[in-house]
């Protein structure tokens, strides 16, 4: 149950703290003194969508916080908690939601941060808030189908169901894909097979132009590179016809004079040292350009093959629009794979072929097993329904749930169809088309107060569920809130007096100026004795409460 609510700076409510009791609690005040805001700030902790414009005039944040206490051994709230990893307090659970002037907000359970979604998973098995536009969407297939479903208790095949239904689509989208993926290949594989050809019998090598560059300029300049090597060659060795000094003679002749001298001053030493080390260095360079200058080919058949060979990796650079023979390499890879994608494909394609039999198989058998439920339920769920609603002056009405083949989707293959004839006097049609607002309201309570017996929901909301009702109609209502008031809690939001007289507690929620910032401000407290005969007597007669209405108040409280 709901047992605090505490608000900061939510629309046109400042601070608001209040407890609230056990059993049926009711909620009245002016239209538009705010019980649609306190709906609504209530709503954030249920994982509502929020944004800045919630927050009060000149604040830069808002807080809704909320206690709850839930039955210590319910087994979902904790598997909940524990994968949310929130401590559970034995039962205990402080809700609070924080929305910041940027729109974004935050989200605690027990002062562990947590996301929205956990927010919305744990308000469905701790409150249930009836608004207005629930009662259009009794109207709706989806609705009407989950309302069965969960009379029913099938909520366990519910869940296989779109397990299936999900895995039957991500099979199916898969297997489009890859024939797909397939078909182009195909259409594609001569022409593949034809680029990975030309480029495999390349032979492509990385690093291979580079050096072909290299030695295309060595062969196209050989006889050059020879004389050069040569004639220098021959200016650092001695002439063997003349016998004439070379420079290496000279730096021998050298290095004798100075090492000489040396002994007169012993410094030149070094000296004669680097000499003999530069005669050595010599001989090794004389060396290395005879070795170079014998390895230089003169072929002009190399040069024509070297010249081809570039001429050939610049054409394939060109035809595949890159730049280096590494990226023609990646180029050939790719039409390699896309070759042996193919034959890949095809197995790929014929393992989906029979996953997606698999899920089908297996999706149409749980739809088997939710349609059998369904049939079952539906005459079930008929006749209690239709027993409620007489109860609420409808005696005569005739309800009936029709199941038929549907469009396949996540819970099933089935359509759920609620009819209604308010007279009985005609066969039972579409509910959408033929109830009014106030028998729609009416089937909705007893639809409520039906599922709050099998889902063991603790806390009930009702916000104006009486609309379109008035007389010994919403007496009636009334008192089947009130009923379910002793078996949970249940706010009842309402504008008639038939129904705020059967509360346990009563609230109103009024609308004020603030003398200090002159603003116009919404709060709630709440009433008993005098106080409380008063607000039934001005739901009964409007802005003048008569003494008439006063007894009337009265006694309306005292039944």
């Amino acid at each position: 149950m709901l047992r605090s609510l505490h608000v900061r700076n939510y629309v046109l409510i400042d601070s608001l703290d209040i407890t609230f009791p056990e059993g049926l609690v009711i909620i009245t005040g002016q239209t538009g003194a705010g019980k649609s805001i306190l709906l609504g700030a209530l709503s954030l902790l249920t994982g509502a969508k929020a944004d800045a414009s919630v927050i009060s005039e000149g604040a830069d944040s808002c807080v809704v916080e909320a206690e709850f206490s839930l039955d210590a051994s319910d087994e979902s709230v904790i598997a909940l908690l524990e994968e949310a990893d929130v401590e559970w307090d034995e039962g205990n659970l402080i809700i609070r939601r924080v929305v910041h002037s940027t729109g974004r907000s935050r989200s605690f359970i027990n002062d562990s941060p947590v996301q929205v979604q956990v927010l919305s998973d744990l308000a469905a098995h701790i409150v249930d808030i009836h608004s207005q536009h629930q009662s259009l969407m009794l109207t709706g297939r989806a609705f009407q189908l989950s309302l069965l479903d969960n009379y029913a208790g099938l909520a366990r095949l519910r869940a296989e169901s779109a397990g299936r239904w999900k895995r039957l689509q991500t099979v199916r989208a898969d297997l489009e894909d890859a024939r797909a993926r397939l078909a182009r290949l195909s259409s594609e594989a001569d022409y593949n097979r034809s680029q990975w050809e030309q480029l495999d019998r390349a032979n492509l090598r990385e690093g291979e132009l580079e050096e072909l560059e290299e030695e295309q300029k060595q062969l196209a300049n050989a006889e050059e590179i020879k004389t050069n090597l040569s004639d220098a060659l021959s200016s650092l060795s001695p002439d063997e016809t003349t016998g004439s000094s070379d420079v290496v003679s000279a730096i021998l002749e050298a290095r004798r004079l100075v090492e000489k001298t040396a002994r007169f001053i012993p410094a030149l030493s070094e000296l004669a040292e680097r000499l003999d080390s530069a005669r050595i260095e010599l001989d090794d360079i004389c060396s290395e350009l005879d070795r170079t200058a014998s390895s230089v080919v003169l072929s002009q058949e190399r040069l024509d093959e070297v010249e081809q060979r570039i001429s050939l990796l610049y054409q394939l650079l060109r035809k595949h629009g890159v730049r280096t023979v590494a990226e023609l390499i990646a180029v050939r890879d790719r039409f390699a794979a896309d070759l042996s994608d193919s034959t890949d494909l095809e197995d790929k394609v014929a393992e989906l072929e029979k996953a997606l039999s698999e899920a089908s198989s297996a999706y149409d058998s749980v739809c088997a097993e939710l349609r059998s439920g369904r049939l079952a339920a539906a005459p079930k769920l008929a006749s209690e329904i239709e027993a409620a609603i007489h109860g609420l002056e409808l005696d005569r009405a005739l309800f009936t749930v029709e199941v038929s083949e549907g469009k396949p989707g996540p819970y099933g293959n089935d359509s759920v169809m609620f009819c209604f004839s308010s007279t009985g006097k005609t066969a039972p049609v579409d509910l959408a088309k033929c109830a009014s607002g106030g028998e729609i309201s009416r089937i909705m309570l007893c639809l409520k107060a039906m599922m709050a017996r099998y889902a063991g929901m603790p806390t009930m909301i009702f916000d104006e569920i009486d609309t379109g009702v008035s007389g010994s109609a919403a007496h009636k209502m009334g008192k089947l809130i009130c009923e379910m008031g002793r078996d949970m809690q249940v706010f009842a939001i309402t504008h008639l007096p038939q129904v705020a007289a059967k509360g346990t507690a009563h609230y109103v929620v009024e609308k004020s100026d603030d003398p200090a910032t002159g603003r116009t401000v919404s709060s709630i407290r709440e009433i008993t004795g005098s106080d409380r005969v008063t607000e039934i007597a001005r739901l009964l007669s409007g802005a003048a409460i008569t003494p008439e209405a006063l007894a009337n108040a009265a006694s309306l409280l005292s039944q």
